[in-house]
């Protein structure tokens, strides 16, 4: 099944819309529930497609799975037995990596195909099996599934990861809570979903001091019984995805449930830097029309410009005026979706796989825009209500991956959106 936007622009977005939850942050959450044989709520779900493969390949290993609101879900694992993640499922996507971590710790051993996602560049789950064997993990690989094994006690005192990796940093803390003794952990990610996963397992009855930073120092021991109740951190990427949506269409659009302001200056920094104008209270963030102009951005590890929103930000870039340049370091595929915001008018060189120089401000003009990956699909979809005439965007199924009921969300701000699906015969 595959489905597209068929989207109309020049409207300007007007009106309020609520902030979901945030992907990076719940789908890891999904994976920690290993980690008891309580049951655990998560408030402020986002109905996305990454979560139900998530709950997908728990519902397969033997936990229980229940919605229990639009935004509210409850699941127990203490049925789970299994330790071998669906190959089919795994390689939907790449968090289904953060499933390691807690199936070590509980079992003593898990087995995972290598993990799916969007295709956005070279990313090595090496520094997750560096660290894995750290804590006294043997891995193997037969070139379809990985196996790790732990043949003792998982143990560790020091272990540094190579790479400053989100992921890779919450696989080894949900691994360390295997750990009857104190494992510090060096060069670990800051970002806050990794504070937001740290408060799941404190509740659950695990030792996590230093979240946030970059050491922290884990223990666990023996399999909780607690039970937990948490909600999601706002998304901050959806958040920027709609501020750039609002200045793009020189609207007026209010985001509620945006959180800690402190949280969001990564991303609100940087719209200053293009002349936006925002209202900022404690829980809400307001886009009013601004003149844009040009500003430079670099990707980078949390407090740094997010990676994710270089390409909604790219497209920002385009209605500025002046020179932009954009360098993702972290990712070289991430800026090939530009080539196609070329069809549109815009003016976009592509220095090399991790630069580019936009000149703007361009009128963007329809076009039929093929989404590569998710945050890609969501900047085409920011680049056609901004353009005149009837643009789209297919493969509307990947941004489903990271958006709750998105051109729901925009039509009730005014846009021009529909979804088309159609069935793909396979020969």
């Amino acid at each position: 099944m595959s489905s597209s936007f068929v989207i109309t622009g020049g409207t300007p977005l007007m009106g309020t819309v609520r902030i979901s939850g945030r992907k990076n942050a719940v789908l890891k959450l999904i994976a920690a529930t290993l980690l008891t044989t309580g049951t655990v709520t998560l408030r402020r779900v986002p109905r996305i497609r990454d979560v139900e493969v998530m709950l997908e390949i728990l519902v397969a290993l033997g936990a229980t799975v229940e919605w229990v609101g639009d935004d509210v879900l409850t699941i127990c694992t203490a049925g789970v037995t299994s330790h071998s993640v669906p190959t089919e499922l795994g390689r939907k996507l790449r968090a289904s990596m953060v499933f390691v971590g807690p199936l070590v710790a509980r079992f003593g051993k898990a087995s995972f195909p290598h993990p799916g996602g969007c295709v956005i560049g070279k990313r090595s789950i090496g520094p997750h099996l560096t660290a894995l064997e750290g804590l006294g993990c043997i891995i193997s690989f037969d070139g379809d599934r990985y196996e790790v094994v732990v043949p003792n006690a998982l143990a560790g005192d020091l272990i540094y990861l190579r790479e400053k990796s989100v992921t890779g940093t919450e696989n080894l803390l949900m691994a360390a809570c295997g750990c009857a003794t104190p494992v510090r952990l060096w060069n670990c990610a800051e970002e806050t979903h990794v504070r937001n996963l740290a408060e799941l397992l404190q509740q659950l009855g695990y030792q996590v001091a230093g979240a946030g930073t970059s050491q922290m120092v884990v223990s666990g021991g023996d399999l909780s019984t607690r039970d937990a109740d948490i909600a999601v951190i706002p998304d901050e990427i959806e958040i920027g995805t709609f501020l750039a949506a609002a200045l793009a269409t020189k609207g007026t659009v209010t985001l509620e449930g945006t959180g800690n302001p402190e949280d969001m200056l990564p991303i609100t920094t940087k719209l200053h830097d293009f002349g936006a104008k925002l209202t900022i209270t404690e829980d809400s963030i307001t886009a009013h029309p601004s003149d844009l102009v040009a500003t430079n951005m670099q990707t980078n590890p949390w407090p740094g410009f997010p990676p994710d929103l270089q390409s909604p930000f790219l497209v920002l870039a385009t209605q500025a005026t002046g020179i932009s340049h954009v360098h993702d370091w972290m990712y070289e595929g991430r800026l090939n979706f530009a080539e196609l915001l070329a069809k549109m008018g815009a003016n976009v060189v592509l220095c090399d796989p991790h630069r580019a120089i936009i000149t703007g401000p361009i009128p963007l003009k329809r076009s039929t825009l093929i989404s590569p990956d998710l945050r890609a699909g969501a900047a085409y979809v920011i680049a056609a209500l901004a353009a005149e005439g009837t643009s789209v965007v297919e493969h509307a199924e990947l941004i489903d991956r990271g958006y709750d009921r998105f051109e729901e969300r925009l039509r009730s701000l005014g846009a021009t959106i529909e979804r088309q699906t159609t069935t793909v015969d396979v020969l």
